[in-house]
C-alpha cells in the first residue's frame, strides 16, 4: 500500500505539514514534511496484512495506522505527540473522529525522557561530531608499527626513528616474546639477511607484530614495546571517523563548514528546542509547535553561538527540566487502558 492508495480508498484520517514549517523555523531552503493518519480496511486489519506505517522514497511524508499512531502517543514520543499540536494553518485534512484524541489524554512527565532524554542524545551526538570537525584524521591509515617504540635504559624512542638513526630496514628484525611482560619483545637483527626473520610486521595492514624464531647464540640488540591499548584506540578512532566522513550530509556538512563552528547548527537548533518543549510541557502543561523564539533558533542554525555557549544553554535547560518534573502535576504515565478503549471505539465506529 502506497500514499496514492490511501488517499484514493479514503483512508486517511489526519493529514499535516509538520517540522520546520510547523514549528515556524523554515527558510527559502526547507522541504516540506508531511505527516498523518491512517486505518487499514476492515479485512486487512483483522488479516495478515497490517501495515503499521506508509512513506514516500524520501521518507519527508509519513503517515502511521492509527493503532500505531495511539501506541506512539502513550509513549509520549516527540514528532507524533506534536501532531496533536499542529497550528491550525498546518493542518491539511482532519477527519471528525481525530477529534476524541485530545493533547491533554497524552501529556504526562514520560516528557522528561522522551523529548529531554533524545535531546540529549543529540548534545552527545554533537558532542562527538564537535570532535571529529575538530580533529580531523588523515585517510592514509596507520601502521601497527607507529606505536612500536624502543626502550633506551628509562625512556622510549619511535621504533620508526629508531630504525633511521640505525640505519636498519624493519623486515631483517626478528621478534621474540618476553615472558610475564605484555607488550614488551626483545629485538634481533638479521646484518647479513640468512637468518630468514619475518620483520616487524610481515606486511602493510598487518594488526600484530610477527615473531621469529632465532638461532641459539643471538644476542638481542635491544627491546621494543607495542602499545597494543593505543593502537585499537586509534583502530576504532579512525573507522568511526571514515565512516562519518562516507555516509554524512555533505550538504549539511559543507554549511556547517561555512559558518566556521564544529557542530551540526541544525541538529543544535532542533535539541534545544526539545528541550524547550520538555520544559514547557512540565510546566505549563501544554505544548507548543510553533515556537515564540524563531530569531534566536535561527541563530543557531546560522552558527551564531559558540558551541560551549549552546552547550551552556542545554544544560541550563536540562536542570530546568529536572526541577519542573519534581513538581508537575502531570501523570507519570499516560494511562494506556483509557486510551486502547479509546483506540478500540473509534475503530469500531470506523468499521460500522
Amino acid at each position: 500500500m502506497n500514499i496514492k492508495e490511501l488517499k484514493n480508498r479514503n483512508l486517511i484520517l489526519f493529514e499535516c505539514i509538520s517540522g520546520s514549517k510547523a514549528y515556524g523555523l523554515d527558510t527559502a531552503a526547507s522541504d516540506t514534511d508531511i505527516k498523518g493518519v491512517f486505518y487499514l480496511p476492515k479485512e486487512q486489519f483483522f488479516g495478515l496484512e497490517y501495515i503499521p506505517q506508509v512513506s514516500n522514497e524520501t521518507n519527508d511524508e509519513v503517515y502511521y495506522e492509527l493503532g500505531r499512531f495511539v501506541d506512539l502517543l502513550i509513549k509520549n514520543n516527540p514528532n507524533i505527540l506534536e501532531l496533536l499540536a499542529t497550528p491550525a494553518s498546518c493542518i491539511l485534512h482532519k477527519h471528525p473522529i481525530i477529534e476524541r484524541l485530545r493533547l491533554d489524554q497524552f501529556l504526562s512527565k514520560q516528557c522528561k525522557d522522551t523529548f529531554g532524554g533524545y535531546a540529549i542524545t543529540q548534545i552527545k551526538k554533537a558532542s562527538g561530531l564537535n570532535k571529529k570537525i575538530m580533529n580531523p584524521m588523515e585517510r592514509g591509515r596507520k601502521s601497527v608499527i607507529d606505536f612500536c617504540y624502543i626502550v633506551e635504559g628509562a625512556l622510549s624512542k619511535p621504533l620508526t626513528t629508531w630504525l633511521i638513526e640505525q640505519k636498519l630496514i624493519q623486515n631483517r628484525c626478528g621478534l621474540v616474546n618476553i615472558a610475564h611482560a605484555k607488550g614488551l619483545y626483545a629485538l634481533y637483527y638479521d646484518q647479513e639477511g640468512i637468518l630468514a626473520y619475518k620483520g616487524i610486521v610481515s606486511y602493510d595492514d598487518a594488526n600484530e607484530v610477527s615473531l621469529s624464531s632465532i638461532p641459539k647464540g643471538e644476542l638481542p640488540v635491544t627491546y621494543l614495546f607495542l602499545n597494543k591499548e593505543s593502537y585499537s584506540s586509534y583502530c576504532k578512532s579512525y573507522k568511526e571517523y571514515w565512516d562519518w566522513v562516507d555516509k554524512r550530509n555533505e550538504v549539511r556538512y559543507q554549511s556547517n563548514r561555512e559558518h566556521g563552528k564544529p557542530y551540526d547548527a541544525k541538529n543544535m537548533m532542533h535539541t534545544i528546542r526539545l528541550l524547550e518543549q520538555a520544559a514547557e510541557i512540565l510546566t505549563l502543561g501544554r505544548l507548543n509547535v510553533e515556537r515564540p523564539n524563531r530569531e534566536e533558533l535561527l541563530k543557531i542554525k546560522a552558527g551564531y553561538y559558540d558551541y560551549d555557549e549552546l552547550m551552556k544553554k542545554a544544560d541550563d535547560l536540562i536542570h530546568q527540566i529536572e526541577q519542573a518534573y519534581k513538581v508537575s502535576s502531570l501523570p507519570v504515565d499516560v494511562d494506556a487502558v483509557k486510551a486502547e478503549r479509546l483506540l478500540v471505539s473509534m475503530r469500531e465506529d470506523l468499521y460500522r
